[in-house]
């Protein structure tokens, strides 16, 4: 008997036409719910997405003693004036790595700290060394023992100046967390600049941090001794804007997405219009996508922002695949993320992956025989298949429900749990735009 509890059958072959809303950035939602426990009052999140991450983020929170509560919908109050333990648990870290976060700002409020074991979707390791060394920079120390991670600042952290190996958007906030209540100034090298990153260190200065930002992927904290809750806006997902704007595209539809800046999604526009794709901005925070041209190919290489996103090229995968010739994805963020083709080649697509790097961005993997390049050639009509799909991640669960619409005939997947923990129930969301996709209860 199958243990996934819900499933998708979606009838694809037509354009998909309609207006959808985004959802708040995941990516930016829980990290402010994190960031909350810095201080000791009550902080108002806003516009934040009822998804699985943000309920597992909130449990996370609840075991440390703060007091979290829907206000409406989209509105979290969290006061963490009282949090009474430095020891957080967690039903399933698989799915979740807020709890490695969770280390610098319990450190912070308790001197010490333990989170479970960190998990997340099967893509390619992600380096907690990156984590752990900050800490440790900061004064702090660290056991990895078999149910978590143990860290301990008995004499309290101490600003310091590290230089982070790789711009990674966790090891940039873990550092941010530690050092705006750390004592003296702290200078970090190397973070990353997504704009999640931004909204962050705008959230923090808004509840009483001094942080400056140089042209030079550095950052310069002057610690305080205490923040301050705050109210923030949570910014609308980027990253599914770009996933709507492929479904548009390849389903030679038109979709209108608001609730998205267009700022937020840098390059995307531009390899967007590369390949055919065109958009209207119809007001500062609505776009319409829509198929501009017969679809050429591109290369694509993925890189910290404001390069290509490693989270926008599942769904723009799927796009090349209706494009008239041979296109490039080269993947330099994660080394394990281009099994999902395999997949799309069920459906009808062509493609090739390989060890070589195939573009022009210093890669990390070269020479390291990691499966991170491939070929896409186009076009090819997709045909749903006669077997249910496995969804193994979040970002890829999204490209197969995007290549499902364009497929001729009836597409089970199964295991959308792991796509509605980042998107909600997009059963409900999608049915506006005229795709009819069904939930399957197992």
């Amino acid at each position: 008997m199958s243990n996934f509890k819900k499933s998708y059958e979606i009838t694809g072959g037509n354009p998909v036409v309609g207006e959808i809303r985004c959802q708040g950035a995941k990516n930016f939602a829980t990290k402010a719910m994190v960031a909350s426990l810095l201080a000791k009052g009550v902080t108002i999140l806003t516009n934040i997405p009822k998804i699985g991450e943000v309920e597992i983020t909130k449990y996370l929170l609840e075991t440390s003693g703060a007091k979290v509560e829907w206000l409406d919908q989209a509105t979290l109050s969290i006061d963490a004036t009282n949090l009474q333990s430095s020891k957080v648990s967690m039903p399933d870290s698989r799915t979740n790595r807020i709890p490695i976060l969770l280390l610098g700002v319990l450190l912070n409020r308790f001197g010490q700290a333990h989170v479970p074991v960190v998990g997340g979707d099967d893509i390619g390791p992600r380096k907690l060394d990156f984590h752990t060394s900050a800490i440790e920079k900061f004064g702090g120390k660290i056991e990895h023992t078999k149910d978590g991670y143990t860290a301990s600042a008995p004499s309290g952290l101490k600003g310091c100046h590290i230089h982070l190996p790789y711009p990674s958007v966790g090891a940039t906030e873990t550092s941010l967390y530690l050092s705006v209540l750390a004592k003296g100034t702290s200078v970090i090298h190397n973070v990353a600049i997504e704009p999640e990153i931004m909204e962050l260190v705008t959230m923090l200065r808004s509840m009483g941090a001094i942080i400056f930002m140089s042209s030079n992927r550095e950052i310069t904290v002057q610690g305080v001794k205490e923040l301050h809750g705050t109210k923030m806006n949570i910014i609308g997902d980027r990253l599914e804007a770009a996933s709507w704007a492929a479904l548009a595209c390849a389903s030679k539809g038109n979709i209108v997405v608001s609730g998205i800046r267009p700022e937020t999604l840098g390059n995307f526009l531009s390899y967007f219009a590369q390949v055919g794709g065109g958009f209207e901005f119809l007001s500062q925070d609505t776009i319409r996508f829509f198929r501009k041209r017969e679809l050429t190919p591109t290369v694509i290489e993925t890189d910290v922002f404001p390069g290509f996103s490693t989270d926008w090229q599942q769904t723009f995968a799927v796009l090349l695949t209706q494009a008239n010739g041979v296109s490039v994805i080269h993947e330099t963020v994660y080394e394990k993320r281009l099994g999902y083709l395999e997949i799309l080649n069920a459906l009808g697509a062509k493609t090739q992956v390989t060890h070589h790097c195939l573009g022009s961005i210093t890669c990390r993997y070269t020479g390291f025989d990691h499966p991170h390049s491939a070929l896409i050639m186009g076009p090819t009509p997709f045909i749903a298949p006669d077997h249910p799909l496995l969804i193994p991640d979040l970002r890829a669960g999204l490209a197969y429900i995007v290549a499902a619409a364009m497929a001729k005939g009836k597409t089970v997947l199964q295991a959308v749990e792991q796509v509605e923990r980042g998107y909600g129930d997009l059963s409900l969301r999608l049915a506006p735009l005229g795709l009819d996709i069904k939930t399957i209860q197992m």
